[in-house]
């Protein structure tokens, strides 16, 4: 849509294909893009592709070649709400805020305008400007990074301590996110919108937020909330550092669960941003054919840090923070949680003395543990996706994969990178690639070849580019159990800039 912008500007006309359901994603996208009335045709998504050519191929030709009209020309983008959103009484401003509207194929529903469809504290004027003590930033600030992202890792700013430090810190790690700079102004996703301050505590009031909980928010904030579209698309976050026993997030039994007031309302707030500040609305902009339970109340989780084995970094220090700077991560998931591998008995059985099923499974019956509890897992991880996975794991876990010989998480994710590795022929017959390598036209980086002219038995990772594309968190209660998010390595965001 930009490239479609820059010319329907210069007065070339364009016409855009989708699928017949999505006109209004292709209205709002033309929107953010400056050109709302942009031209598109419809493409089947059941007709054979020859067939489809055909119903399309001449009406494409007569968009292209007539020339745009008066309000073709019109350009406009989306304009910011006042500021004052209602004024009236607390049980009027409880049905104002709950209103929906209807969205019509693919949803064919009501969806609620202003929530997320649980119900909100009203933003008053005093509740917001009590929300507003828990920063040192003014409201009308607008929000922007507080620290360099290279390549979407940090830049340690080393906040905690009052100094500067240098930028991507000692354990940063580079990933595919593009390089932005501490002072870039923050568009919220998918329209592109600016906030500010004020306005994030708008959003914190109404997710039921308390002003010790603003800073978290207004990290999150810095991420510009991306919702992605198609498939099962779901968004968390997880704190790390002092922050997690400060504001009493629960880490232990039952965190990725309901009943905490705190991981609940920080979770929420994301999505709740993600609707106002970015105007993310089902089956218009936000494309995800199921939706997910993830992004239902939202999902907040921390790291137990107090669980971490010997030797192993923190999250913040994993993305070049230091020990003692609260960060936020924010993770686009591809897909859901998968757990329940195994029976924490099970476990015991095998870890203890060697028995049980996964003992006889992996030939070491009668022996006692350590022994590497993901040969288990891994494989079934990795028939289902492709990229970076999100481990976590409870400490007594971790524990066991130090033992065993992993003296570091970087141990750990080249060892379940390599498992992903795969003949070429197999690498084909997943779905995402012919996507991600350009219909395979692109370039393999490590043999620098074509992906078309390599051998079927070249052996190429399904598991990303890299092993830091996997994160481990330490977290839950005491059971032995490890759930997986579809999905790895995510952006970090400093909380303690926001204080």
């Amino acid at each position: 849509m930009p490239y479609i912008a820059e010319l329907e500007k210069k007065g070339i006309p364009t016409v855009t294909i989708d699928l017949e359901d999505q006109h209004e994603m292709i209205k709002q996208e033309a929107l953010r893009n400056g050109v709302p009335n942009v031209r598109f045709l419809p493409g089947s998504r059941y007709l054979p592709g020859p067939a489809d050519v055909d119903k399309i191929i001449e009406p494409t030709l007569e968009a292209l070649t007539r020339p745009l009209t008066k309000k073709e020309k019109e350009s406009g983008r989306w304009a910011p709400p006042p500021r004052v959103l209602f004024e009236g009484t607390l049980d009027e401003a409880i049905n104002f805020y709950q209103q929906t509207r209807y969205i019509g194929p693919p949803v064919e529903a009501p969806l609620c305008v202003y929530t997320d469809g649980f119900p909100i504290v009203i933003p008053t004027e005093d509740r917001v400007k009590e929300m507003l003590t828990g920063t040192s930033h003014k409201p009308d600030e607008v929000i922007t990074l507080q620290h360099d992202m290279i390549g979407g890792m940090v830049g340690g700013m080393g906040i905690g301590a009052g100094t500067p430090g240098v930028a991507g810190g000692p354990n940063a790690r580079p990933s595919s996110f593009a390089a932005r700079k501490r002072g870039d102004v923050v568009r919220f996703e998918p329209l592109k919108r600016t906030a500010t301050v004020e306005q994030v505590a708008v959003n914190a009031v109404m997710c039921g937020c308390r002003p010790e909980h603003l800073p978290e928010v207004l990290a999150i904030a810095c991420s510009g909330t991306p919702i992605s579209t198609t498939n099962f698309p779901s968004q968390a976050v997880c704190l790390s550092g002092p922050i997690v026993k400060e504001i009493n997030l629960n880490t232990g039994c039952g965190h990725l669960g309901p009943g905490s007031p705190v991981n609940a309302p920080i979770g929420r707030s994301y999505q709740m941003m993600a609707i106002n500040l970015s105007g993310a609305v089902p089956g218009v902009n936000r494309m995800g054919c199921h939706g997910s339970p993830i992004n239902n109340g939202g999902t907040c989780y921390g790291e137990n840090a107090a669980g971490l084995p010997k030797g192993w970094l923190g999250l913040n220090e994993e993305f070049g923070f230091n020990k003692n700077e609260s960060v936020v991560m924010v993770q686009q998931i591809g897909g859901g949680i998968q757990g329940s591998q195994f029976s924490p008995g099970g476990y015991r059985a095998f870890q203890k003395s060697g028995h049980g099923g996964i003992a006889r499974r992996f030939n070491v019956k009668g022996v006692p543990g350590p022994h590497n509890w993901l040969e288990y897992i891994v494989p079934g991880v990795n028939a289902l996706r492709e990229g970076g996975t999100t481990f976590v794991m409870v400490p007594e876990m971790a524990q066991h994969l130090l033992d065993y010989g992993f003296k570091t998480k970087d141990d750990v994710y080249e060892w379940i990178w390599k498992k992903t590795f795969e003949p070429v022929r197999e690498f084909r017959k997943r779905s995402w690639p012919d996507f991600q390598m350009n219909g395979w036209m692109g370039i393999e980086r490590t043999s620098g070849k074509p992906w078309k002219e390599l051998a079927d038995d070249y052996m190429v990772p399904a598991g990303g580019n890299e092993p830091i594309g996997n994160i481990i968190i330490i977290a839950g209660g005491q059971e032995e159990a490890s759930v997986q998010f579809m999905g790895g390595r995510g952006q970090a965001f400093s909380i303690d800039a926001w204080r």
